[in-house]
């Protein structure tokens, strides 16, 4: 049986969406934008036969099941409420919507509507990722209590590398906060439990403070009681330079070149990936800036679309490690998300919203 779906977003949509759903065995039938031109012009080249600048017409293609979205973050909400109103299953991109008001008025209509719905953590897919997470949740460091995750990249500050407009416009969702955050506090809350309070800092430094952040630091506690420290900037020329490591009661864990290292009473080792965490070989890495990371996130991708595939055709997802994200998750970064953001206006401590 072949699965029908259609990619609202021409930009990371065309690159990534288009040939994950392919990947996982989807057609895709439709793209939309909102440039017809561009639209076209994209839609030929990969081989999509409808270019379409309206999702309503889009979600009357025959036979279409699923639907992802890859616009701006302020499109996301009512997009996917005008997809689950048609009974479609629904991808999302992240930053999951503008607010946690948002995003819980999403996932109540998800769960309504009884559609399978996803959000684009693809990382915790990511072989490093899904390893480190593994580890933690089997105990091979005792309890987590200290975790630093800190990246410098100099993405934003490249005088040749070119965000769309919206990404620099608070009130559309962009910044660097929303688009790398919402990942790593995915990561941290799968990896160490939900996060209780925040303490932070948001800049923007590479261009005018009135424009969307490019940095960010963050004190936080989890519910489960450890003290995590933060620090992104996608704004620091130079080599790329990242720390994460985890401290436990018992050992340490922490990810360099790619692999995932342990110290405990028996030692420093790398471990072993098993079978069920590799991924397929990646495209070659592009020249071009715009696709500098999609050797990164097509084969975590696929696997993101490969999970709806599973849940449509009755196969236990509920046992899947790594969990597919849902909205669910969606909501509980965006509670986080907010937190920080408050805590950053008002220079103090914020507990993060729970139900």
């Amino acid at each position: 049986m072949t699965r029908r779906a259609i990619v609202v977003g021409t930009g990371f949509g065309s690159r990534v969406h288009v040939p994950a759903l392919r990947a996982a065995g989807f057609e895709v039938v439709a793209l939309v934008g909102t440039d017809p031109d561009r639209t076209a012009r994209r839609a030929r080249r990969l081989g999509v036969d409808h270019a379409l600048c309206d999702l309503g017409e889009a979600l009357e293609v025959s036979g279409v099941e699923l639907v992802t979205i890859a616009s701006p973050p302020n499109l996301h909400a009512p997009q996917v409420l005008e997809a689950i109103a048609a009974g479609k299953h629904v991808i999302c991109e992240k930053p999951f919507t503008l607010d946690g008001e948002e995003a819980s008025r999403v996932l109540e209509a998800a769960e309504a509507a009884n559609v399978v719905h996803r959000l684009g953590y693809e990382f915790r897919w990511a072989t490093d990722r899904a390893l480190g997470a593994r580890a933690i949740a089997q105990g091979m460091i005792g309890e987590p209590r200290w975790a630093s995750f800190v990246s410098h990249v100099s993405l934003l500050a490249e005088p040749d590398f070119e965000m769309p407009s919206w990404w620099w416009r608070p009130e559309k969702g962009g910044g660097w906060l929303l688009a790398s955050g919402s990942h790593l506090i995915d990561q941290i809350q799968v990896w160490l439990g939900e996060i209780e309070w925040v303490s932070a800092q948001v800049e923007t430094i590479s261009r005018s403070e009135e424009l969307a952040d490019d940095s960010f630091a963050v004190l936080a506690r989890t519910r489960k009681g450890a003290s995590v420290t933060i620090q992104q900037s996608g704004a620091s020329l130079g080599p790329m330079a990242g720390l994460t490591r985890v401290v436990g009661t018992s050992g340490s864990l922490w990810m360099e070149g790619g692999a995932v290292h342990v110290s405990d009473a028996e030692g420093a080792r790398a471990l072993d990936v098993p079978k069920d965490l590799e991924l397929p070989p990646p495209p070659e890495e592009s020249d071009r800036a715009s696709a500098r990371y999609t050797h990164m996130e097509l084969g975590p991708y696929t696997k993101l679309c490969q999970s709806v595939v599973d849940e449509l055709e009755g196969r236990g997802v509920a046992a899947l490690e790594p969990k597919p994200p849902t909205f669910v998750d969606g909501l509980a970064s965006m509670r986080v998300l907010d937190a920080i953001r408050e805590s950053a206006e008002s220079g103090r401590r914020v507990k993060v919203q729970s139900d």
